[in-house]
């Protein structure tokens, strides 16, 4: 059994690409510690829940069936409830970490932690498996070695695809203004400029299918040495089978 750090946010992460990992890793056997920023438990971005302000492209751009039944159950359980906070975390006591993302601007404290970003670097020096999907790869990317490059540098990895999120942006724009864009610079973007090459980016193939239970190989994941990265909740399940794989 591994004992697996997973922090979230106050509010606004997704629920697919925390619930459906944690349902994986604990079928597994593996025991998930969650931590936020004040030790409270978190809040799922409720938009990606219900589809609600989403118009049309609700049904593409809110959690499937399958994220939020594992959302619900994960919510009830005792571990979730009863979070550490982030000073709190240990990364001696962790055997893993895997980092969820989430688009809306709760997301921020989360990505923009640097005690979070501290305990990726340690992680990494000390070659600990590390998982991270969508925005969650940011702070791989703002983690610093000791030479002041990104951990990343040197690294192969995946991340939300531009074209993904300008595509969310431009269609909800109108009506949900920057909800799309938690930041000005886009996600692969930020990532790209903190590796040793351009080709170390690797977008993946681009759609709208969701993997499954059933149908984990429909996601995409990369992985280097001990550093999984996924681009989306659609490879949410690929990336839980994946790094449990990496675990055992």
């Amino acid at each position: 059994m591994a004992i697996v750090l997973m922090p979230l946010p106050n509010r606004d992460f997704d629920p697919t690409e925390t619930g459906v990992p944690w349902r994986v890793l604990r079928q597994h056997h593996h025991r998930i510690v969650f931590a936020t920023p004040d030790g409270g438990p978190a809040n799922a971005d409720p938009r990606t829940m219900t589809g609600e302000g989403l118009g049309l492209f609700a049904p593409f751009m809110k959690a499937d069936r399958n994220g939020r039944a594992a959302y619900d159950e994960m919510i009830r359980t005792d571990e979730f409830q009863h979070p550490i906070a982030y000073e709190e975390i240990r990364p001696e006591s962790l055997d893993a970490l895997i980092l969820p993302g989430g688009h809306a601007p709760g997301m921020r404290p989360y990505l923009e932690s640097a005690r979070l970003q501290a305990v990726v670097a340690d992680l990494f020096a000390h070659g600990r498996p590390i998982a991270a999907i969508c925005h969650g790869v940011l702070i791989v990317a703002r983690a610093r070695r000791a030479d002041g490059k990104s951990v990343l540098y040197g690294r192969k990895t995946t991340a939300l695809p531009k074209i993904m999120e300008l595509a969310g942006w431009l269609l909800t724009c109108l009506y949900l203004g920057d909800y799309f864009r938690t930041y000005p610079t886009p996600v692969e973007d930020e990532v790209r400029a903190s590796l040793a090459a351009q080709a170390d980016f690797i977008r993946g193939p681009i759609g709208i299918r969701r993997d499954s239970p059933r149908d984990p190989g429909a996601g995409f994941t990369v992985r280097d040495g001990n550093y999984l990265s996924a681009r989306w909740p659609g490879d949410a399940h690929r990336f839980a089978s994946d790094f449990a794989a990496m675990l055992a």
